[in-house]
């Protein structure tokens, strides 16, 4: 019996194209002999899409097409309900429900940015109860949010640059309070970054106070909170990825990308500096990075120290950089659901990618097995046991943990 994984991409974000050719990149390295792919498309506006044309690229050329030739479906958010249903099936005078278009088994989702890698769709998966790849709720929260990720990483004493956050709200009520701040702090040059979007979207550099309020203005477009970090001028940018979950786990060969300006830019990233976009792996890259082995295994270290506190789970690729001057390492941020699910830094340490996608389905599985020997709720119904029912919620005499036979009872 084959699997039914239902890989989820798209998605209401900026990364919304990216996160379309890292799907079905992931689609098509997975065995079809071990599982029924259930491919579901959320588009822009937050429509969830099924159907064999969502499987070929050219067809989003044309997204307007592309949804005439897709099934819209949905998931309850009822616990242990795994079934896809289709949303505009009418049934008629004597249906039983919604048509069921496919049990699911397990989940996988491919969605990069907001509203995908931030934990609000891990949370839906959470609601559910449907095993899935990858981090969960709070730790794809934790790693998303560039202030927050620093905030951690620096109480377990993982290097981070000095930084200097606030809020949208902040900086149009009091501005020149944030650039003092900024200044007096970190000085000049900097780097202005939305705090919760990733693929270099809304980044800008600052060499003056001029540039600082002209590259926050473009970031907060963006995001209500707002990073502004330390430069580091002699810099050489390092990925590695991590693959497991947060107790078991190991790390990927290092790699360098090669970038066009002062840091990483989305063309970069996904297009190889060109407009020909293939994903994250056509970027351009030296595999393995050009770095002494000392340095490479304390980079390796340090983002599976990284993935291990922000208990981080199935695949995620950790950017570090190098200060070139002093030979200072820093963690610069971690992608829990990274670009092409970081494939070809596998493919480098000697795991394929389909072998890579199979590790992901166990481990999702693995992980709903271990989370269901935990105890989330208790069998006794305080309501039965007297508790606080007398009189309803004004004041019950005791209240609902010193109610008549609940006595001795934790709270």
């Amino acid at each position: 019996m084959k699997t039914n994984v239902a890989v989820f991409f798209g998605g209401r974000s900026v990364e919304h194209e990216i996160s379309v050719i890292s799907a079905l990149q992931a689609i098509n390295a997975m065995d079809s002999e071990k599982y029924h792919i259930v491919p579901i498309y959320i588009t822009k506006q937050g429509h969830w899409l099924t159907g064999e044309a969502l499987l070929d690229i050219n067809n989003y050329d044309d997204l307007k097409s592309l949804e005439s030739k897709a099934t819209e479906v949905y998931m309850r958010p009822v616990y242990g309900d795994y079934n896809l249903y289709e949303a505009r099936n009418s049934g008629g005078l004597f249906s039983k429900g919604p048509k069921v278009v496919s049990e699911l088994h397990v989940a996988l989702p491919v969605l990069h940015g907001t509203n995908g890698e931030d934990g609000i769709f891990e949370g839906v998966l959470e609601t559910i109860g449907i095993p899935f790849a990858g981090c969960n709720t709070l730790s794809s929260a934790n790693g998303m949010d560039k202030i927050t990720m620093k905030m951690i990483l620096k109480e377990e004493g993982i290097p981070v640059v000095d930084y200097v956050w606030f809020t949208d709200k902040q900086w149009i009520s009091d501005r020149d309070a944030m650039v003092k701040r900024v200044e007096e702090k970190l000085g000049y040059p900097v780097i202005v970054k939305p705090a919760n979007l990733g693929s270099s979207v809304g980044i800008g550099t600052a060499a003056d106070r001029a540039e600082l309020i002209a590259k926050v203005d473009e970031a907060e477009k963006f995001s209500r909170r707002i990073i502004v970090e330390h430069m580091v001028k002699r810099l050489k940018e390092i990925n590695c990825s991590v693959l497991g979950d947060a107790d078991d786990h190991q790390s990927s060969v290092c790699e360098e990308p090669i970038k066009t300006g002062e840091f990483l830019s989305y063309t970069d990233k996904y297009m190889g500096g060109s407009k020909t976009g293939a994903g994250m792996q056509a970027s351009d890259k030296r595999i393995p990075a050009l770095i002494p082995e000392e340095t490479s295994d304390r980079i390796r270290k340090m983002a599976a120290d990284t993935f291990r506190v922000l208990s981080c789970h199935g695949v995620s690729r950790v950017d570090v950089m190098i200060d070139e001057a002093d030979g200072n390492i820093y963690v610069n941020e971690i992608n829990t659901i990274p670009g092409s699910l970081s494939f070809y830094l596998w493919e480098a340490t000697g795991i394929s990618f389909g072998q890579l996608m199979d590790r992901l389905v166990q481990l999702a599985l693995q992980r709903k097995r271990e989370n269901d020997r935990k105890t989330f709720t208790y069998e006794q119904n305080i309501f039965a046991m007297g508790g606080g029912t007398k009189g309803g919620t004004k004041g019950a005499k005791g209240g609902f943990f010193g109610a008549k036979g609940a006595k001795g009872r934790g709270h």
